[in-house]
């Protein structure tokens, strides 16, 4: 998709998935698989309109495929370098990065990206 004016969502996938004690460390390239395909399916409740959704993949999860609607980025080193990068090169397009950790969030805020926590795109089991 990658329009210029679309949201830019960018997804920590080791975070968003470890967020929920589901068994997600017995296979995490599967676990960021369903993740994939959640988003694939449902995008970003709450952000209507055009988006462009990059899943960042990192350790065992790499090799994980895109599908139509969700790109997947492996990240050749730290999940978080790359995720920084990915918003410094958003070129001023609005950003969204689906993170819980701190220092990241720091980090692309500082850059102009707003945040969301994991329960932006995966809800408590208990309840979806």
């Amino acid at each position: 998709m990658e329009e210029a004016g679309s949201l830019l969502v960018i997804v920590d996938a080791a975070n968003v998935v470890g967020s929920v004690p589901d068994g997600w460390w017995r296979d995490r390239r599967g676990a960021a698989e369903r993740l994939r395909d959640r988003l694939a399916e449902r995008g970003v409740p709450g952000h209507p309109g055009p988006m462009d959704i990059v899943l960042v993949v990192e350790g065992a999860a790499r090799g994980v495929e895109p599908v139509p609607g969700v790109r997947v980025a492996a990240a050749p080193g730290s999940g978080d370098d790359h995720m920084v990068a990915l918003v410094a090169e958003a070129g001023g397009r609005p950003v969204l990065v689906v993170t819980a950790d701190r220092e990241l969030r720091r980090r692309v805020t500082e850059l102009g990206a707003d945040v969301a926590g994991p329960r932006t795109v995966r809800p408590d089991p208990r309840r979806d």
